[in-house]
């Protein structure tokens, strides 16, 4: 089997890091490149990192240096202060994708793009199906802040599909992600001292352990039947009102229309970073199908939904938070690696 050459964008978050130190040993891959603007708070045995803003054209000259055939884009921010604010995000999410499929489609070694999405674009709501399958997105919905950042990202890995029909096209929905490392805004909603839910109202919820989001995007590397959209979520779902017992929680159940305002407390105090378009969420709930991935990719949940929340409680560790870089320093820090990597291939030649 031929061996890939792999690049993960956003390396130094939760799944970006995780997925490249699950390839850091693995025989199949020939060689490993991580981005990002912020260093791996961890190393990454034999990976080669290149510090970048996937915002930037020159992330194709990235692209071009190290040869890579696969690419696997992770950098899809949920939380607006982790990248500066909504707009930040914004521009990060879907501005970032659009310019790196760009650099990809004139990168001719480029055969695979597995791109990591949300099961937010499904939207929510009371009148959506008790189980989602992956076409239910086709419909119009009316989307703003995460799930439409994931919708247009996704569009354009449509386009990016139309333009190199000889690329293996891959989106993973995933579903919330929990677990004892990751922080996202389900997590720190999680972890309050007291849970707020609507009055009246318990939805059903479905997590994704981050050991299964590591191991669909591995599956989706090492499959050869990868192509297309899948959701990827737990087993199982879990009522609010269960989950908040069995994380030892009080829930406090608050009038829904104060419930926007309650939010935007919470994230003025710095306690949690939900942002406010996600809030249907733990009103509405939102289940979906995984069967297209277990049976095409062979996705496996190692996790429970209800696993996974045990898990959260009983082995929660902080997240390191990387520390902020201005833009110069990355830039000059960018041209000395391709001048470095034009004068090696100058000498091989």
């Amino acid at each position: 089997m031929q061996k890939k050459r792999v690049l993960i964008t956003g390396v130094s978050t939760f799944l970006g890091l995780r997925l490249a130190k699950r390839l850091e040993n693995d025989d199949s891959i020939d060689h490993l490149v991580g981005v990002d603007l912020h260093e791996p708070p961890i190393p990454v045995d034999g990976m080669e990192f290149v510090r970048v803003d996937i915002r930037n054209p020159l992330i194709a000259r990235v692209l071009e240096a190290t040869k890579v055939d696969t690419l696997v884009h992770t950098n899809i921010s949920s939380t607006p202060r982790r990248v500066g604010g909504r707009s930040q995000m914004k521009e990060n999410n879907v501005i970032g994708t659009m310019q790196l499929l760009a650099a990809a489609q004139r990168a001719e070694r480029i055969a695979k793009v597995i791109t990591k999405s949300s099961t937010a674009v499904y939207g929510y709501g009371p009148r959506e199906p008790s189980i989602l399958a992956e076409d239910h997105a086709a419909r119009q919905v009316d989307l703003t802040g995460y799930g439409k950042d994931c919708a247009e990202a996704e569009q354009y890995v449509r386009d990016f599909g139309r333009r190199r029909p000889d690329v293996d096209l891959t989106i993973l929905r995933t579903q919330n992600v929990v677990g004892p490392t990751v922080r996202t805004s389900i997590t720190q909603y999680l972890s309050l001292p007291v849970i707020p839910s609507a009055l009246g109202f318990d939805p059903r919820l479905q997590f994704l352990h981050e050991e299964d989001a590591v191991d669909a995007l591995y599956q989706a590397i090492a499959s050869d039947d990868a192509s297309g959209i899948f959701n990827i979520a737990a087993d199982g779902i879990i009522y609010l009102s269960k989950a908040a017992r069995l994380l030892g929680k009080v829930q406090i159940p608050i009038l829904l229309p104060a419930a926007q305002a309650t939010a935007t407390l919470l994230r003025s105090l710095g306690r949690v970073d939900f942002p406010t378009d996600q809030l249907n969420l733990i009103v509405y709930g939102r289940v979906v199908s995984t069967d297209r991935a277990k049976q095409r990719l062979g996705f496996s949940p190692r996790f429970s939904s209800e696993d996974t929340l045990l898990d959260f409680k009983e082995h929660r560790e902080g997240e390191p938070v990387p520390p902020s870089i201005d833009r110069p320093a990355w830039e000059r820090e960018l041209f000395e690696y391709l001048r470095g990597r034009q004068a090696a291939e100058k000498e091989k030649v």
